[in-house]
């Protein structure tokens, strides 16, 4: 495939991963990254909380599980190479009541068979020798789970295309995808158009939208989801020394509002999970009125609101009061309250729906003649993002033995 083009929709962290992947592994192939934006992860990854997770929650078996572990590890190697933050702060999955112990102890089984490195259950005392503040009655303990800068790592990968001989062209907003008889694709743009032997779409909260300029069809649907984060008062923030995590409700891909230590030795709370109403909707009064309309016109929205009204309705009084919000937050560390915190930022979930109103869990690749669209990478993407970046690329450089 040497000296052929790859185009690559998309400068977020998978985007990036994968034109560097590409760009490694088949010297020569000149690489053409596109994003709409004037810098490199504005969205997703650019609102991320930087958790590198070590693979305690997923369906074993998965791509999830498979590529999260994997991923962890080359993430780290990266990271110590290029000398970019990465602190080993470790994580505590923590059941306060009784009724969690079995959930908890479910997840331990799944985090023992995705082989999590040193993953443990623990008791209330040792909870108190991991975060000295921490409530709960047992745990998981998974020393591994990490934290880095997934923005200072996107531009890093973003050099690495370019050093290779790659582009990265921002503001092209791409607006049509034609598959030439030829066999390839042509990505247009009202700055231009790019074309090329193969093309990668990691679109990421508008993956649905692009995917379907190359025909791969409107299912699965991306629905928003904004996540609200509060940020501890800097008298608080020793409190807590990692990670704290609830443990999470197994009807739902969300995680729960927990306690996350920053690179920057900032603490937030959350993110919580309401629905957005744009695609890009970071503030509550974020409203695109053709986004509504898109999502009222789908069968799945409305199945799901069916099922989980009353969790919507709880997410929504966090949203509102900072009360409210912290209520739930205080049962995992009881002297961080309401007055403790600030609102902070906000990001927003690409979040993949069915039209029987199913929450698409797994990652989700679909391959349309010389297109290669990525339908589904929600949370740990950042984390798989270079052991994703290997599953696309053999996908698009025809290596099925590694796939």
């Amino acid at each position: 495939m040497a000296d052929e083009t790859v185009g690559i929709v998309g400068a977020g962290i998978l985007g990036l991963a994968t034109g560097r992947e590409i760009a490694l592994r088949r010297p020569g192939t000149r690489v053409v990254v596109l994003e709409k934006e004037q810098r490199v992860a504005v969205h997703q990854t650019g609102h991320n909380s930087g958790v590198v997770h070590a693979g305690i929650y997923y369906t074993p078996g998965s791509l999830k599980a498979r590529l999260c572990t994997r991923g962890m590890a080359m993430l780290r190697e990266y990271c110590q190479d290029r000398k970019l933050p990465y602190d080993e702060c470790g994580k505590l999955v923590v059941a306060v009541t009784d009724e969690e112990v079995p959930r908890l102890e479910a997840l331990f089984t799944k985090a023992r068979q995705n082989r999590v490195p040193g993953v443990r259950r623990v008791d209330a005392a040792a909870i108190h020798e991991v975060e000295p503040h921490a409530g709960g009655s047992a745990a998981l303990h998974s020393p591994r789970t990490a934290i880095t800068d997934y923005t200072a790592v996107a531009a890093s990968f973003a050099r690495d295309i370019e050093e290779s001989g790659g582009e990265v062209r921002l503001g092209f907003p791409v607006t049509r995808v034609t598959r030439l008889a030829s066999g390839a694709v042509e990505a247009g743009s009202v700055a231009g158009t790019l074309r090329a032997d193969r093309l990668v779409l990691c679109a990421g909260l508008h993956s649905d939208r692009v995917a379907g300029l190359a025909d791969d069809g409107d299912e699965p649907r991306i629905v928003p989801f904004r996540g609200e984060y509060m940020t501890v008062s800097p008298e608080k923030a020793h409190m807590v020394r990692g990670l704290i995590y609830p443990v999470p409700d197994p009807r739902y891909p969300f995680l729960g509002v927990h306690f996350t230590r920053r690179v920057d030795g900032e603490v937030e709370v959350g993110p919580n999970a309401v629905l957005a109403l744009s695609r890009e909707g970071y503030r509550l009064g974020d409203i695109d009125v053709r986004e509504l309309g898109r999502m009222a016109a789908f069968p799945g929205l409305w199945r799901l609101a069916r099922r989980h009204w009353r969790t919507g309705l709880k997410e929504m009084r966090g949203s509102l009061s900072v009360r409210a919000y912290m209520k739930a937050a205080r049962a995992y560390v009881p002297d961080i309250g309401a007055r403790d915190v600030r609102r902070g930022g906000a990001g927003v979930r690409a979040q993949a729906l069915a039209r029987d109103g199913a929450l698409v869990d797994d990652f989700a690749v679909h391959t349309i003649g010389a297109v290669t669209a990525v339908r589904n990478a929600p949370s740990p993407a950042a984390t798989s993002c270079m052991a994703i970046a290997e599953h696309i690329a053999d996908l698009v450089l025809g290596d099925p033995s590694r796939t």
